[in-house]
């Protein structure tokens, strides 16, 4: 068991002052928070991904970088990273990259995103958020395990003959979580390669967890 601090990167009112700290103040509070997580013996540091305001995270792989650097043996992680809107051979290279300068202490949660907005801002349809999750876990999944790619699909252009480099630290990808509040597909997707599942339980009606029992 591994016990951290998660942060989504909210910009919100101080309840202790009543002041509302400026977006580079809110930055260097949580770099330092991130520092003290590992001073006081807990396991994880978590950055979500944001795109608008009131959030600041929109370069969780930037900040983890740095916060690496700052410290020997905290695990960094996203809390989540949008595999419907990244694409996912930036997230290869960017989390190799991360795994690389972090000696192997890199994780990595992926989810959908709940932002409407988000998906025109990068091209994409909300309407086609599963299936985009699905093929794009598929794409990173094939870029991180095989060192030559060919591959087509249904959302962005084909690969042939690709290599993502940086290639994962001593050949084991960094470990991926799979996050949902309501679809019970991304816990099988979960289920198929093995990876790990993160679920809201508020909003998953008692048949999704008796099915989710049922793939593990």
């Amino acid at each position: 068991m591994q016990f951290g601090v998660m942060t989504v990167s909210d910009i919100t009112q101080d309840p202790t002052t009543g002041k509302t700290p400026s977006e580079a103040q809110r930055i260097k509070d949580t770099l330092t928070i991130a520092k003290h997580t590992e001073e006081v013996g807990l396991d994880v540091f978590a950055l979500g991904e944001h795109h608008n305001p009131p959030f600041w995270s929109s370069s969780p792989t930037t900040t983890l970088a740095y916060i690496a650097a700052q410290t020997e043996r905290l695990i960094l992680t996203t809390s989540t990273t949008l595999i419907t809107t990244n694409d996912p051979v930036k997230i290869a290279e960017d989390f190799a990259m991360l795994q690389h300068v972090s000696g192997g202490r890199a994780d990595l949660m992926l989810g959908r995103g709940n932002t409407g907005p988000v998906y025109p801002w990068f091209g994409k349809d909300i309407r086609q958020g599963l299936p985009l999750t699905i093929e794009n876990y598929d794409l990173l999944h094939k870029l991180w395990r095989e060192d030559v790619v060919d591959w087509e699909g249904k959302f962005r252009t084909p690969l042939q003959g690709f290599t993502s480099t940086p290639r994962p630290l001593d050949g084991v990808p960094p470990f991926v979580w799979h996050g949902s509040i309501r679809t019970p597909e991304i816990a099988e997707q979960a289920a198929f390669y093995g990876n790990g599942f993160f679920a809201n339980n508020i909003f998953w009606p008692k048949e999704h967890y008796q099915r989710l029992i049922m793939l593990y």
